[in-house]
């Protein structure tokens, strides 16, 4: 049973693990979206110094939930990439020191391949090989997981990610920040047939369409002359109105559809009969709806994490290092941080063997 202290402070988290294997011991989790949402967005430069004052009393506050000490851990895991470098560089330093300090091995961990394990934490019985349906407010991509640190992408966005398109939208809806939170909640109360909305498609030099690969620009653009077209007709759009609940339920039903019938298609494809779904927007009811319903139609089973495990927690992040950690893979430590890095060079981050 491999145990690990974790750090996440890849965005606007600031969040300390304690793991062992798929077990979370403790996961003490610091949002600054209260700090955030003020500017409608994160602010790289406030999110790296409210990392710095919070990382150690996250630390402290990790240890305080269990009856360990640091004879008990067998290593230290961080999220070094992707993620906004700044911040990332609070965590993986914080990491650094405690492994020096304490004399345990350092292990890099994939901010993605975080997410995928997510649904470990909830589901430890789950074994490769199977589909990850990543959706979060950065990344939006279709995994194939064939064992740990073995990952091949088969679908993406080529634009926005569905978490940025969500922001975007509530945006132009003068709904605040963020916006998959807001959404999901008035499309529950309209009616997400009221607006025909496309669905964004990536064609292919040969003609057709990329059966995984997705586009959210253009459905942003759409809402934008929705909105346009509404007001031009007189409409008032305030965000308490019957009509600003029936566009974001369109708006979110178009977006669960999409991202449904490409994972049901690309499972369906490769032979797997498990799709996990990590990520934010993994919380997003309509979409867990969508997914649920057609998984049962093809006979597949689709797997969400619970609601803490979506957004970005060290819990995730440990349970990766662990597992890690556990088949000898080891980082150095002049490991640095990235803010780009695609999933599949994961095996790169790790330069020895225990």
């Amino acid at each position: 049973m491999t145990t690990i202290l974790a750090i996440e402070t890849s965005c606007d988290e600031t969040s300390v693990a304690i793991v062992k294997n798929r077990q979370v011991l403790s996961n003490i989790v610091k949002s600054q979206i209260n700090i955030h949402s003020f500017y409608g967005g994160v602010v790289p430069e406030i999110a790296s110094r409210q990392h710095l004052e919070i990382i150690n009393q996250a630390i402290a506050q990790a240890f305080s939930e269990v009856d360990l000490d640091w004879p008990d851990i067998d290593g230290i895991g961080a999220t070094c990439a992707p993620g906004l470098v700044g911040a990332l560089l609070v965590g993986i330093t914080a990491a650094k020191t405690l492994a020096i300090v304490h004399e345990k091995p350092f292990v890099g961990v994939h901010h993605l391949e975080g997410h995928i394990y997510a649904t470990y934490l909830s589901q430890p019985e789950l074994r490769p090989p199977f589909l990850c349906l990543l959706v979060s407010g950065g990344h939006t991509s279709l995994i194939y997981v064939k064992d740990c640190g073995v990952y091949e992408t088969l679908g993406q966005t080529k634009d926005d990610a569905a978490g940025e398109a969500f922001d975007k939208v509530a945006r132009l809806l003068k709904l605040g920040y963020p916006g998959g939170p807001i959404i999901d909640k008035l499309a529950a109360e309209g009616n997400r047939s009221a607006f025909s909305l496309p669905e964004g498609k990536i064609s292919l030099p040969e003609g057709g369409y990329h059966p995984y690969d997705c586009s959210f620009s253009g459905l942003k653009t759409a809402v934008l002359r929705l909105i346009q077209k509404l007001e031009t007709e007189g409409h008032e759009l305030l965000p308490e109105s019957s009509i600003i609940r029936d566009i974001a339920a369109s708006f979110q039903e178009t977006v669960a559809k999409g991202l449904t019938k490409r994972a049901i298609a690309c499972a369906l494809d490769y032979g797997l009969n498990t799709i996990a779904i990590g990520g934010g927007v993994a919380a997003n009811s309509g979409l867990r709806q969508n997914l649920s319903t057609a998984a049962s139609k093809n006979n597949l089973q689709v797997l969400f994490p619970p609601l803490k495990f979506c957004t970005d927690n060290a819990a995730m992040i440990g349970c990766a290092a662990a597992d890690h950690l556990s088949r000898g893979h080891i980082s150095s430590l002049n490991l640095g941080a990235s803010s780009r890095m695609a999933i599949k060079d994961v095996m790169e981050l790790y330069s020895a063997m225990r």
